[in-house]
């Protein structure tokens, strides 16, 4: 009996643990967040080259360990979304650790973008041409990012494209 939890438990924990998207149970997953990248002066840069060419910013706050994180970034990566991001929005990817256990990282950024209390992954934040976050209320719904329509993100990300605010 014991063996046999101790090799349910195996199972359960490798579920947990995927690294690549070919073995993946979502089409989509990648691996974009990196907790040793300094986060802020990549948001800035992203930001200056927004207002340079006049383009919206992506700000995906996310994690490694969240599979909701890694299929939109996988999904984000994908060359129908990549000719839409490309064309009007400058992307970042933010590592924001485990914020729902206190261990979180970065947080104070979508907090200076408007967006508090980033409990959840991923925080999806939009900057406008101007400057101002397009999405506040929007931001943090992002949860369920694996489940989503992918016909329904990209019109999300196309209608803040056409907006350019």
């Amino acid at each position: 009996m014991r063996a046999l939890l101790a090799g349910m438990l195996a199972i359960a924990v490798a579920g947990c643990a995927t690294t690549s998207h070919p073995h993946s149970a979502h089409p989509y997953e990648a691996r974009p967040f990196e907790a040793a990248a300094a986060a802020r002066p990549e948001l800035e840069t992203a930001l200056e080259r927004a207002k340079a060419d006049g383009k919206l910013t992506l700000a995906v706050f996310g994690a490694n360990w969240c599979h909701d994180s890694r299929a939109l970034a996988g999904l984000l990566e994908t060359e129908r979304f990549r000719a839409l991001t490309d064309a009007h929005y400058e992307m970042v990817f933010v590592d924001v650790g485990t914020p729902q256990n206190g261990k979180g990282r970065n947080l104070e950024l979508g907090a200076e973008l408007g967006v508090e209390g980033i409990e959840g992954t991923p925080t999806v934040i939009v900057i406008g041409r101007r400057g101002a976050t397009l999405n506040v209320a929007t931001a943090k719904l992002w949860r369920d990012a694996a489940s989503r329509n992918p016909d329904a993100v990209y019109m999300e990300l196309f209608r803040f494209a056409q907006a350019g605010l």
